[in-house]
């Protein structure tokens, strides 16, 4: 999953309703993609066991934790640059210990406790149940690091706590790890192999989180697509299973419908998706249910089939556009978004303007866009040269953008004159009197507040739009609500 939630802004200050009888206080932010957040709740759930109450005041940290991103060599940088406000922090209160966890931590390993003298602990992202044992490491002055990747962790025993939640929607991990070794790519190395979560305690998550008031879930894995439950064990090794436990085997599209029936009026979203792995059952599960959102993200990363082969992607153009074209035909107005990496090694003016061509066929609705980073570990890092000039990968990535904005005007433009089914989440950022909200296609979508509340789905008739918003004026609660 190589999308960047935010890695401009300062993080996110995560809360959590405190714990009866806990003293200790806990501050911790998040970098990268949505499995960093959904993580950190899931460390806050381990160290509220622990005697941690988390706080929004770094100042008043007994505990700091970071949680970092090694997709991009900028999003490294942004933590180091945490790390040295931390370390202004701790010369105040010297007793005040900081952690670093994730993928980052896994990268760097020891080589963090060297290079950043603040850091206490360092811990990747399959130990965090490990984090109670390097607390005390530290109290008595030894070493703290648990990098280890795990064949089995899938924390589905944790009951995540909610941090800096609106009530309304949150996070479900399915999947761990990758096994697509993209040659740009650090997830397999820094979050291991794929391996799926018991179907049965994603269901008791899921209906938990509905008795508890939430009307939206995100799936959440590096590849949905490749989730495979058939009784534990890496997807690899499914060849080796018993034909028992191949005949009962859950897929990606089989735990859909199962959360889909489960609660037939919370809405549900999944990221991400790998085109290789994705199947039309998926996709005929989505139409089935109105409950499961018309959006899909498929990362395509080039248009360019030199490119995609240097990528060790397992697609073709030409097989992406035939994905696309059986998504639309089975769900015509299912809205796609994308991610794409510009000046890959070797990239030529040919292979950029393949990439703009698969763009304005697709049309996407949005997208996440970058300009190539070289990772360390990495094949590409090891077997190829850094050789597009950064000026070049700049015109190119703005070229990119702005056709991005084109395409999303375009996309947003559909909804005019339409009603659509928002749920609302949070006040608009622009203005305390309109509403803030998305769509089935993940569109925001904004309109005056009136006596709505969050939590409500309402329908909006669309009356204008940006290039990334709807604005509308509500006309009713919808039938879902």
């Amino acid at each position: 999953m190589e999308k960047i939630i935010d890695e401009n802004k300062q993080g996110e200050f995560l809360t959590l309703d405190a714990k009866e009888g806990n003293t200790k206080k806990l501050f911790i932010e998040s970098y990268g993609c949505a499995m960093n957040f959904s993580d950190s709740e899931i460390v806050a759930s381990i160290l509220a066991n622990e005697g941690y109450n988390t706080t929004q005041h770094l100042e008043d940290a007994d505990l700091v934790l970071v949680n970092t991103c090694s997709i991009r060599d900028k999003a490294e940088q942004t933590v180091r640059k945490r790390l040295e406000k931390y370390n202004a922090v701790k010369k105040i209160n010297p007793k005040m210990k900081v952690g670093v966890l994730g993928c980052m931590a896994e990268r760097l390993k020891s080589k963090f406790l060297e290079e950043e003298k603040i850091v206490d602990l360092v811990v990747g992202p399959d130990a965090y149940k490990d984090l109670p044992n390097l607390l005390n490491d530290v109290d008595e002055g030894r070493d703290a690091i648990n990098v280890i990747l795990s064949k089995e962790e899938t924390y589905g025993d944790i009951s995540p706590v909610r941090l800096l939640s609106n009530g309304v929607t949150a996070f479900v991990s399915i999947t761990r790890g990758c096994d697509n070794m993209c040659t740009f790519c650090v997830v397999p190395f820094t979050r291991g192999r794929e391996r799926s979560r018991d179907p049965q305690s994603i269901l008791e998550e899921v209906n938990d989180l509905w008795n508890k008031g939430f009307k939206e879930i995100t799936l959440l894995g590096q590849n949905v697509d490749s989730y495979l439950w058939y009784g534990g064990g890496l997807k690899k090794d499914f060849d080796k299973a018993s034909d028992i436990q191949k005949a009962t085997a859950v897929s990606f599209a089989n735990l859909l419908e199962l959360c889909a029936k489960a609660q037939p009026k919370m809405r549900i979203r999944f990221s991400t998706s790998n085109p290789q792995d994705m199947t039309m059952d998926v996709v005929k599960t989505m139409a089935k249910y109105q409950n499961i959102c018309n959006y899909i993200h498929l990362p395509v990363q080039s248009g360019s089939n030199r490119i995609l082969k240097e990528m060790n992607r397992q697609h073709t153009r030409e097989e992406y556009f035939e994905l696309i074209d059986n998504i639309k035909q089975i769900i015509p107005d299912c809205a796609i978004s994308q991610d794409m990496i510009v000046g890959f090694p070797t990239e030529t003016e040919e292979d950029h303007q393949d990439t703009l061509s698969l763009m304005n066929h697709v049309k996407y609705d949005f997208g996440y866009m970058f300009a190539y980073s070289e990772r360390p570990g990495t094949m590409a890092e090891r077997k190829m040269e850094d050789d597009v000039p950064h000026e070049t990968k700049k015109r190119r990535l703005a070229e990119i953008v702005a056709l991005q904005q084109e395409h999303s005007h375009y996309r947003t433009k559909q909804f005019l004159g339409q009603v659509v089914e928002v749920l609302i989440e949070k006040p608009s950022k622009k203005s305390d009197a309109h509403w803030s909200g998305r769509n089935q296609q993940s569109t925001v979508t904004v309109f005056p507040k009136e006596n709505y509340k969050v939590g409500d789905f309402v329908n909006v008739k669309v009356t204008d739009c940006t290039s990334a918003t709807l604005i509308g004026e509500a006309i009713g609660y919808s039938e879902n609500n």
